[in-house]
């Protein structure tokens, strides 16, 4: 028999070294004297408390539950830098290729949008060669074709070194509407459109006789109230390189007669467009 001496339980049996309440180490302590003893001739007395617990020169390690194991192992944190690595690793290989993309695309598109402009840098604006002219209301510009004129400008750069077209075919329809914004912008005596038709080294012989230079033409032009409508005869071009002479009849629709004048106009590839470097008109009589 075990007794616990915190909570003076006793326990029989034998293989509990522990108590089940408090976990005190139990010790050995005589059966009671009415219950029979197996040598019931020999007489047995209960030992004192001195005599059953003498206390041990070394302490006894905290009672734990079974399965308790503490750690002793200190608590390691997990390492944050391969992945700050890796996450600068990929911006810099993101921001490597967005450079190299745009190193090469952005001189196509400038190529693509340059040859578009050359191949057709005005687009036919105000009246059809077809159409009529009221005299009292003039022919304008809209506001999204003199926006239109300004993207053309600001494509046509100093440098640009985009090569003259070769089609005879298309270099007729480009001037040919070049042709009309000129004739659009003489009836509204539109000097910014004409100081952009013309070239700085332009000279011109009207149907007077008149031999007249860029600013002296951009001077003296005056809106034009009469013309009801014209059109373009018998064009012709003659291409050599950055060079074009466009030859035609222009016929004039005033309130009281038509009249129709012969023209040369010569024309130089600058600034990825065609520019008027020289103008001859004489009437048909």
């Amino acid at each position: 028999m075990k007794s616990c001496l915190t909570c003076k339980k006793t326990f029989t049996d034998p293989n509990l070294s522990f108590c089940l309440d408090d976990g005190t180490p139990l010790i050995s302590v005589a059966a009671p004297a009415n219950e029979v003893s197996p040598s019931a001739k020999e007489s047995t007395s209960i030992p004192t408390l001195t005599e059953i617990y003498k206390p041990r020169d070394w302490q006894a390690p905290d009672y734990q539950p079974p399965g308790f194991q503490p750690s002793t192992a200190a608590p390691t944190g997990k390492k944050t830098w391969p992945w700050v690595v890796g996450l600068l690793a990929a911006l810099a290989i993101v921001v490597i290729g967005i450079g190299i993309a745009g190193a090469i695309f952005v001189p196509r598109m400038l190529r693509t949008a340059s040859n578009r402009n050359s191949s057709n840098p005005s687009v036919k604006r105000g009246v059809d060669a077809n159409s009529n002219v009221n005299s009292n209301a003039p022919v304008t510009q809209s506001n999204n074709e003199s926006s239109d004129t300004e993207v053309d400008k600001d494509d046509a750069t100093d440098d640009d070194i985009t090569p003259p077209p070769t089609d005879k075919e298309l270099v007729l329809a480009t001037l040919r509407d070049l042709e009309q914004e000129w004739t659009v912008a003489n009836i509204n005596a539109d000097k910014q459109k004409l100081n952009w038709i013309l070239a700085d080294d332009y000279t011109g012989m009207s149907a007077e006789g008149k031999v007249q230079g860029k600013a002296e033409y951009l001077r003296t032009v005056e809106r034009d109230t009469v013309t009801q409508k014209w059109d373009f005869e018998d064009l012709k071009v003659t291409l050599m390189g950055d060079r074009a002479s466009l030859d035609g009849v222009l016929r004039v629709q005033l309130p009281d007669q038509e009249v129709a004048y012969r023209f040369t106009d010569k024309f130089v590839w600058r600034d990825g467009r065609w520019q008027a470097v020289g103008s001859e008109v004489s009437r048909i009589k």
